[in-house]
């Protein structure tokens, strides 16, 4: 068995950028650096993101409190410097070159920002379109990944040969896929998504097309608005996630060595283990990928749900009743745990059967010279079935199954004499926390292949996932409202991230003092 040519590219690729970590000692002080770290993974327990997008969600929130409050002059260095502080990079990327390109791509976004605040442009928020684009460039610039770019378009060269819109034109095909393998393999969030449209659009924003791209703004934002609503997306994403687990497993033995592909040639049976142990690596990873969204579910529910409980939920029950009801809100706030728990516990690993499927596709996508994984995916974008009075069935099905879920769970609420806030609010999170439990359950699956179907998961879907969608929304809305992030950002983290900036002029001066002591 040889290898392809798809995979010689990517063993080529992997070798040239393959960096052996060095134990080079840092210039930053340990004391600035735990407050620092220590600071932003309480910050970024508060917001449920993926952890892959934690670098740019970080680099986002210090951007804006900096050109809020801060030199503009000096925002880039200030940032570059926070970020290492942080150890959201490691401090050689931090280096005169990437400052100079940061202090630019600041720049240049902040010109395109103002020359388009000029045009009446309805079809977005310039502000946080803007923000979105420019924190994922400047995440570009200071941890660029061209492995993982590289896997990409090999994922992207694979799974077109799969899909197939019909009656949908091809450039809508092949942009859908893009998006999907940002969001499937990349865990690319929304910002990240617009940030790479626009990319694909209008090109590496520049001195020497800013004009050019501010002036075709609102044509390109339609086009980018339209593939990011496209009506078969799901479908689409969902599809490409189901084949992300072998190209993950790939990637794993690549950065590890990517000398290893070549055991395929000379030693099968050594390349079948090295497959399979990193398999059993990454299964084991993903309790502590469950442990850690758990913790961060529970604070991002904590921080909001204490504030509506004692602020809504208790004010009612003064006003209307005179007194609180406090089995209501001891219940309403210790609830979300009692779930999450029952998620956690309820969380399998994949087993042999899927490492054995994995092993396989890895062979064919690194041997075949026409390498083909999964099945075939063919949709209409203007399927019949959905105006058939079947389908108009199905969605009353479902309507009638939330319906039915809510009543029985208001019936229960009444039963044991909750007020009408107290079942509003029980309600309320019941949806959210229904959401970050689907959300945990998929990071379970991220390196699962076979599907197992069980006997209850058409009755699952029917009740639960109708009210998973209502947490989504709401979730989406607590995080753009969460005045407690305000507070934080601008009333806390400012002086927190000044006296983090004093800390470390002090045991510089303190150090320089010692050293001239010869």
């Amino acid at each position: 068995m040889k290898l392809n040519s798809y995979a010689k590219v990517l063993k080529e690729t992997f070798e040239k950028y393959h960096i052996v970590a060095k134990n080079s000692p840092s210039s930053v002080n340990p004391i600035v650096s735990e407050l620092a770290s220590w600071y932003e993974k309480f910050r970024n327990s508060i917001e449920y993101r993926e952890e892959e997008m934690i670098l740019r969600a970080s680099i986002e929130r210090i951007l804006k409190r900096k050109l809020t409050l801060g030199d503009k002059n000096k925002v880039g260095e200030d940032l570059v410097k926070e970020l290492v502080w942080a150890q959201h990079i490691p401090e050689e990327n931090a280096n005169e070159e990437n400052i100079a390109k940061v202090r630019e791509s600041i720049r240049l976004h902040l010109e395109l920002k103002k020359r388009l605040s000029q045009k009446n442009i309805k079809e977005i928020n310039i502000s946080s379109f803007i923000n979105n684009i420019l924190s994922s460039d400047i995440e570009n610039i200071l941890s660029p990944s061209v492995e993982r770019e590289t896997i990409e378009k090999y994922i992207f060269h694979i799974l077109k040969k799969n899909l197939n819109i019909s009656d949908g034109e091809d450039e809508d095909e092949n942009v859908q896929l893009f998006i999907a393998i940002k969001k499937a393999y990349s865990k690319n969030d929304q910002a990240l998504i617009e940030y790479n449209l626009f990319k694909q659009y209008f090109g590496e924003l520049s001195a020497d097309n800013l004009e050019d791209t501010a002036e075709n703004f609102q044509k390109g934002i339609i086009v980018i608005k339209n593939q990011l609503n496209y009506k078969l997306r799901y479908q689409i994403l969902n599809y490409v996630k189901r084949q992300i687990p072998p190209f993950l497993i790939l990637e794993d033995i690549l950065r590890k060595d990517p000398n290893s592909l070549e055991l395929i040639e000379t030693n099968e049976s050594a390349f079948n283990a090295l497959v399979e142990e990193s398999c059993k690596t990454r299964y084991n990873t993903i309790n502590s990928k469950v442990r850690r969204a758990i913790i961060r579910s529970l604070i991002f529910i904590a921080l909001s749900k204490v504030l509506f409980a004692f602020s809504i939920e208790a004010t009612y029950d003064n006003i209307v009743h005179g007194h609180i009801f406090w089995i209501p809100l001891i219940v309403n706030i210790l609830s979300p745990i009692l779930v999450m728990v029952v998620v956690g516990l309820l969380i399998r690993v994949p087993g042999e059967k899927n490492t054995n499927e994995i092993l396989r596709r890895i062979h064919i996508l690194i041997s075949d010279e026409n390498p083909i994984v999964g099945k075939k995916l063919i949709i209409k974008k203007n399927d019949e079935r959905t105006k058939s009075s079947l389908y108009t069935f199905f969605s009353v099905l479902s309507i009638t199954g939330f319906s039915v879920s809510i009543g029985l769970i208001v019936l229960l609420l009444m039963r044991f004499n909750f007020t009408l806030a107290s079942q509003g609010i029980f309600i309320f999170f019941l949806s959210i926390v229904s959401f970050l439990a689907y959300r945990i359950n998929q990071t379970a699956q991220t390196y699962t292949v076979v599907e197992r179907q069980h006997l209850f998961t058409p009755i699952i879907d029917l009740f639960f996932m109708p009210i998973a969608r209502v947490g989504r929304k709401l979730t989406e809305s607590i995080s753009q409202i969460n005045i407690f992030l305000f507070i934080l950002d601008f009333l806390i983290e400012t002086p927190f991230k000044g006296l983090v900036s004093f800390f470390e002029q002090w045991f510089f001066f303190l150090h320089s003092k010692r050293d001239g002591l010869g």
